[in-house]
């Protein structure tokens, strides 16, 4: 179920991971009209988002979307669709792409954000639920990915493309487990020491969903997890 590959550092993750992403938009691309892809927020994907855009690739058939988002202004510094316009939209031709961001403080609550956001992915994506060709995914030092949080009723939303959740203080819009999970392929990036134990049970396929999030996400296809050595320290590949 999982392909774990260690990179020796940061720049190798950054590279393998827009290398991956590039694949899985071609692959796509052979076979479709459009490309959809769904990013995740963080430190450890902006490297990789700035090389993505560098990539030469038809940029204007690929939708660009979030697997979750703060439920805050896109204009604020913990905004995922801040990072994504500072990094991918900011060179060319990643520029090209039709950025989907999720509508947030625009609106009165985070359940009405999240009802939009569920609408703009019904409208792009095909498939009940819909399907990405290439979901990539954080993975938090609780386990959590997206914004699936332990012990939140995030988790049990079925039902829905999105929902909400809470985690650290905060509200946030997030694509729900079934549509993280039907993807064609999904990546998680995972980097630094404070991300060992989560990684660890990650992997381990005797633990729960409910206290590490991120194995609620169980496509038909193989997940690749790209790690660094600090990350896997202490794991068997």
């Amino acid at each position: 179920m999982y392909n774990l590959q260690v990179v020796s550092s940061s720049s190798d993750l950054a590279e393998q991971a827009a290398q991956n992403i590039v694949a899985q938009i071609d692959i796509a691309l052979d076979q479709r009209e459009r490309a959809q892809i769904a990013l995740s927020g963080g430190k450890t994907p902006a490297d990789a988002y700035i090389l993505l855009g560098k990539k030469q690739l038809p940029w204007d058939r690929v939708d660009v979307f979030l697997g979750d988002e703060r439920w805050v202004s896109p204009s604020d510094e913990s905004s995922n669709a801040l990072l994504i316009r500072q990094t991918l939209m900011s060179v060319y031709p990643g520029s090209e792409a039709s950025f989907h961001q999720v509508p947030t403080v625009e609106l009165s609550t985070p359940e009405d954000s999240a009802e939009s956001f569920a609408e703009i992915i019904h409208k792009t994506c095909l498939g009940e639920p819909p399907v990405f060709d290439c979901m990539v995914l954080g993975l938090g030092d609780d386990g959590h990915t997206a914004s699936l949080f332990p012990g939140t009723n995030s988790l049990e939303v079925t039902d829905q493309l999105t929902t909400v959740g809470y985690g650290k203080g905060m509200a946030r819009i997030s694509m729900t487990a079934p549509v993280l999970s039907a993807a064609r392929k999904v990546i998680f990036l995972v980097s630094g020491g404070s991300k060992q134990v989560a990684l660890k049970r990650l992997l381990d396929p005797y633990e729960s969903p409910s206290r590490t999030p991120a194995r609620l996400v169980r496509p038909v296809s193989e997940i690749l997890v790209l790690a660094d050595q600090e990350a896997a320290k202490g794991l068997v590949v």
